[in-house]
């Protein structure tokens, strides 16, 4: 389920507020953190965005 639009434009990384990139794909739909130095991805569960530092993967 794609996210509604103009959502990402105000959305934000929790942990060091920068910009979310949309990173979907089928098999995880996730948001991912713009900032070199965080790179966090945020899960997306049934179309809602999980911005949770806990539930968030780090970069490889």
């Amino acid at each position: 389920m794609p996210l509604e639009s103009g959502l990402l434009e105000i959305l934000a990384c929790p942990a060091c507020h920068a910009p979310l990139t949309d990173e979907t794909s089928a098999a995880t739909p996730e948001l991912t953190c713009t900032s070199k130095a965080c790179g966090l991805a945020y899960p997306v569960r049934d179309g809602i965005p999980v911005l949770l530092v806990d539930e968030a993967r780090r970069p490889a």
